[in-house]
């Protein structure tokens, strides 16, 4: 799958047919993590992810706010209009903020292990630096079942992160942005159709995270997917991906 630069910009675009499907990814996320969903809908999307420079930013902008400007920024870059957004994690965290901003340019929106509310994470402390059996177990911890998921290069990459002066404060700072940045009082406001896909046993943002979105989000359907982290996506793409098309025909039809 190709990256393209454009206008500072880089970003992923399949330009298949249809509406917009924007995923955004989280911390430590990137294109592969959405690499099943993408071959599913990106005949029928056009299924589009800009990279977010959570680690390029200059350290002014860094964190929740200058990610959401970036986000921003490239949406009308592109000229997007009714969108249907994703995102994982801070990913989700950022798709709520977007909607927030620009509700008339959401068709809708569909959180999967979304912080906002609650969250366990790697980041809100200093990572402790050296250790690499820390970044693994720190690591599996995001799957119910490690095993399947986690590679030694995944490994290798979050812990070059974390050896990274200038990339672990990045990291610091962005992850505490946004466990200040509490949407819950915000989530009424949401109208449009709203997706919630968890891993049932996510210990990051766990069930009762879901539930609570659930509760405070006036038009949203929660699935609960059985054996399952804190990325669907990834862990379960099959039954996220299954969930997921449902949802947006149902979009699509009710919009229509």
């Amino acid at each position: 799958m190709n990256i393209v630069t454009e206008e500072g910009y880089q970003y992923y675009e399949s330009k298949g047919d249809g509406e917009v499907l924007l995923l955004l990814h989280g911390l430590m996320g990137s294109l592969s993590n959405f690499t099943s969903l993408i071959n599913r809908f990106k005949d029928r999307f056009n299924v589009v992810l800009p990279i977010l420079p959570i680690f390029d930013l200059p350290l002014k902008k860094t964190g929740l706010g200058g990610l959401l400007d970036y986000v921003e920024g490239f949406v009308k870059m592109k000229g997007y209009q009714n969108i249907n957004v994703l995102g994982n994690s801070l990913g989700g965290h950022l798709s709520q903020l977007v909607v927030f901003r620009n509700p008339e340019l959401y068709r809708s929106m569909t959180l999967t292990g979304s912080s906002g509310l609650f969250e366990n994470t790697m980041g809100n402390t200093f990572p402790r630096r050296g250790d690499y059996e820390y970044i693994d177990t720190k690591t599996r911890l995001t799957f119910y079942d490690p095993d399947k998921i986690v590679t030694k290069e995944m490994v290798d990459e979050i812990y070059e992160i974390v050896n990274n002066k200038e990339k672990a404060i990045r990291l610091v700072i962005t992850a505490k942005t946004a466990i200040r940045h509490n949407v819950e009082d915000r989530l009424p406001n949401v109208t449009c159709p709203t997706l919630l896909v968890w891993g049932a046993d996510d210990t990051i943002t766990p069930p009762f995270v879901a539930e609570k979105f659930d509760e405070k989000i006036q038009n949203s359907e929660l699935h609960f997917i059985p054996e399952c982290g804190h990325a669907p996506m990834m862990e379960k793409p099959e039954a996220f991906n299954d969930i997921l098309d449902t949802f947006l025909n149902r979009v699509n039809l009710e919009s229509a």
